[in-house]
């Protein structure tokens, strides 16, 4: 396993983050032998990260996560991150954080996480479903996380950057946020390279290279655009979370980008990870498992490494023309 920095924590992060959300799903439907030895092969494989949330099947992930690392002795348990996802209609969003960490706490049987994350889409102001503002983001709810760090109940702070452009690069820039979870993959790459000027799809704008620019720590979601980079068998919980993207679109462009890269690559599920690890300002890659195959490809694309240049500038020229035929 390879490790990398996640940003101005110093925290040393495996490349692939163990990831308990509902598109895997493991954790989650997961029977206990599978579940327990999908985590003691992440950890004999070297990964040091697991990320989970309270909306990931209702709880079930962290209960999860607080049974199964409570069976590994606690200098062997790996960094956990988890979220607070926030209700912008009703006041006290600071006192919404502790709450909410505290619940996380005591389903993860933890008295501290490594990381908490907002995980409310970000706007520049309030009105769109349950997005916070650039305000709040940097008013009510820095409160509330510093008060939950200085009460040692987190010990680092980030956010999940997904909304608008403009107010992802404002949060980041705040130089508040030690951490952010990126949308970023061979479909949609806006968020680590330049894009066409009229590009068709959510732009972020380079958000890795604001994030670097910060040290704010890099952790990718979405790498395998909820697998339909990684196969043609749909499982049913493909739906997107950027705007401008749907099931339909993503299968299109996916076949244009793996014919881009070639044969000799390795599985596309592997394609799609190390197409992610080529960028050097991502410190992790989030990757939900379904079953245990899904980490053995995973763990497979870290021993490969990046893709090849030649390969990443085949999928640039794709990028370039916007999936033009």
């Amino acid at each position: 396993m390879n490790y990398r920095t996640l940003g101005k924590t110093g925290l040393r992060v495996s490349e692939i983050v163990f990831g308990g959300g509902a598109v895997g799903g493991l954790l989650i439907r997961g029977d206990d032998d599978t579940r327990r030895r999908a985590v003691a092969r992440a950890l004999e494989a070297g990964i040091n990260w697991i990320d989970t949330a309270p909306m990931y099947g209702q709880g079930a992930s962290e209960e999860s996560i607080g049974w199964l690392l409570g069976e590994i002795p606690a200098a062997e348990r790996p960094y956990v991150a988890t979220k607070a996802l926030l209700d912008p209609t009703v006041d006290d969003l600071a006192g919404q954080v502790e709450r909410s960490v505290r619940e996380s706490l005591s389903r993860l049987q933890m008295d501290s996480v490594d990381l908490l994350q907002v995980h409310n889409l970000v706007f520049e102001r309030r009105g769109q479903g349950n997005g916070l503002s650039v305000d709040d983001m940097l008013g009510p709810v820095r409160e509330g996380l510093e008060r939950v760090r200085g009460a040692g109940l987190t010990r680092h702070i980030g956010f999940t950057a997904n909304g608008e452009r403009a107010a992802l690069h404002a949060v980041v820039k705040s130089g508040f946020y030690e951490s952010a979870q990126v949308y970023y993959n061979m479909i949609n790459p806006s968020a680590g390279c330049a894009v066409p000027t009229q590009w068709s799809a959510h732009d972020f704008g380079n958000l890795i290279e604001t994030c670097r620019a910060e040290r704010v720590g890099v952790l990718v979601i979405r790498a395998l655009a909820a697998g339909v980079l990684a196969t043609d068998v749909r499982h049913g919980r493909e739906g997107e979370i950027i705007p401008n993207a749907d099931v339909e679109s993503n299968e299109r462009k996916a076949a244009q980008l793996l014919a881009a890269v070639g044969t000799g690559e390795g599985p596309r599920a592997q394609v799609a990870v190390r197409f992610a690890l080529s960028n050097p300002g991502v410190s992790g890659v989030v990757v939900g498992m379904a079953e245990l195959e899904h980490l053995e490809q995973a763990l497979a694309a870290v021993e490969r490494g990046p893709l090849p240049e030649a390969a990443l500038a085949r999928l640039q020229a794709v990028i370039d023309a916007d999936f033009a035929a």
